[in-house]
């Protein structure tokens, strides 16, 4: 499973808007220097944020744009949701026509499935992704394991 680049877009474009929100406002072309999306792109991601409530938008001096809500209550989910609308992993599962339907024992699960994935990005708030680092660590586990090229390297000397 992948977003769309316009669903990651909208997560980034999100993290950004956060991070310089704070109860003040800023720009489209601000929020697309900042990412290095082009402001076309930004400016069709602030209309479907705004239509979903997630930005707010307003005209004139001392205009721009900001969160509609505290980063805190804002979910991955409900930005993908914005830009992609319901998360279903198949088209059966939100409806969609398929062509195995009478012969598919699958169905039934899919509702449970998409819920778990709706589930897991919702408890992932915007603050956590906006606070992080843009080049995170990797995990201890992983930062622990041995580098195997250097074992190697050494194994050999």
């Amino acid at each position: 499973m992948r977003l769309s680049n316009l669903a990651d877009y909208a997560v980034v474009a999100m993290c950004a808007a956060a991070r310089h929100c704070g109860g003040g406002r800023t720009s489209a072309a601000a929020l697309a220097a900042e990412t290095g999306l082009p402001v076309p792109t930004v400016q069709k991601l602030v209309s479907k944020l705004s239509a979903a409530g997630l930005l707010r938008s307003t005209r004139g001096s001392g205009g721009g744009l900001q969160l509609a809500r505290p980063a805190a209550s804002i979910s991955v989910a409900d930005i993908v949701e914005a830009v992609e609308g319901p998360i279903a992993l198949t088209a059966c599962a939100d409806g969609g026509e398929c062509n195995v339907d009478a012969l598919c024992s699958v169905r039934p699960h899919w509702p449970m499935i998409n819920e778990a994935l709706r589930g897991t990005l919702a408890g992932i708030p915007l603050t956590q992704l906006a606070g992080q680092p843009a080049t995170p660590k990797p995990p201890p586990a992983i930062a622990a394991q041995p580098d195997p090229i250097r074992a190697l390297t050494r194994a050999s000397q």
